[in-house]
Order: C-alpha cells, then sequence, then structure tokens
C-alpha cells in the first residue's frame, strides 16, 4: 500500500513539475522577411504589430505569455492583426520592408526603439501607425494593445488605396 501510494504522488508531482500551459507553449513568430509580413497585411487589409523585445527581460515575457500569445491564438484577431515579434539580443539576418538586409538590433534603432518591451504597429509599407512602449500597468496593457490595434487597423481602412478609393 505504502508503495503505490508513493508511486501515485510521484507521477502527481512529475505532472504538475512537466505541466506547460497552452499559452506559454506557444509563440509568435519571429519576423525573417518583411516583404513576406507586408504581402500578407496587404491582403488582409490588417496591420503588422512587432513585439520588440530581448530573451531574459521578465516584462518582454509577461507581455509576450499573457497578452500577445493570446492574441495570436484568438481567431476572433485574424481579420485584424498579424503579429510577429523581433528579439533585439538575436544576429540572425532580417530583410526590411524595402528589402535591404539588416539586424533585429538595426532594425529597432531605425525604428526608434528605446525600450522593451515595444510593441510597435506598422502598415504594408513599413510606416509606423501606433505603438505601446513598456508593460506601462499590466491591469491595462491587453486595453493598449487593443486600442494601437484599432488605432492602427482604422488608419489603413480609412487611407485611399492608389486608385483614390477608401477601403
Amino acid at each position: 500500500m505504502h508503495k503505490a501510494l508513493t508511486l501515485i504522488c510521484y507521477t502527481l508531482l512529475c505532472s504538475v513539475l512537466t505541466y506547460v500551459p497552452a499559452s506559454s507553449a506557444a509563440e509568435l513568430p519571429a519576423v525573417e522577411d518583411f516583404r513576406v509580413v507586408a504581402q500578407e497585411a496587404k491582403q488582409k487589409n490588417v496591420p503588422i504589430l512587432v513585439l520588440f523585445m530581448s530573451n531574459g527581460c521578465p516584462y518582454c515575457e509577461v507581455a509576450l505569455h499573457d497578452y500577445l500569445v493570446p492574441i495570436y491564438l484568438d481567431p476572433a484577431y485574424d481579420d485584424k492583426v498579424i503579429l510577429r515579434q523581433i528579439a533585439l539580443d538575436q544576429y540572425d539576418k532580417l530583410i526590411n520592408f524595402k528589402g535591404q538586409v539588416t539586424t533585429p538590433h538595426k532594425f529597432a534603432q531605425a525604428s526608434n526603439i528605446f525600450a522593451v518591451p515595444t510593441a510597435v504597429l506598422f502598415d504594408s509599407e513599413g510606416h509606423e501607425l501606433s505603438r505601446v512602449v513598456g508593460l506601462i500597468i499590466v491591469d491595462f496593457y491587453l486595453a493598449y494593445v487593443d486600442n494601437a490595434i484599432n488605432e492602427a487597423l482604422a488608419k489603413i481602412r480609412s487611407a485611399p488605396n492608389k486608385a483614390g478609393i477608401k477601403q
């Protein structure tokens, strides 16, 4: 009886220690080529939200896993925004909106990123539409992000297209 109880407790403990919630198992895709993301944004007529972050930044992890990954996984946002991330401490090559090869750090400098986490919303041409700097007040972060998404979406959808017709 004692061995059976020990085995049950050990099994439960292992289950608890290896449990990974679905939201933290998922990640936002990293940007590799903005031209590809921009093409998708143009087709959907939505902005691109890019989370600029650093690995090991606890505020970045909260913004990413508690707020932006759930938005990324929520089908209600599919026709509102495309979400991506850029880790500033990665040294991979990055293709910017103009097709030029750069790095995440240089792209962040060109985008005037001075703190992480920063969420910037771009249109399909690479113009900044809105931003949320820092984690601000955790209880209101989702509202700040939602407001930024809605503001960027309104700008995109009210802008005249190349034929001069509002979309």
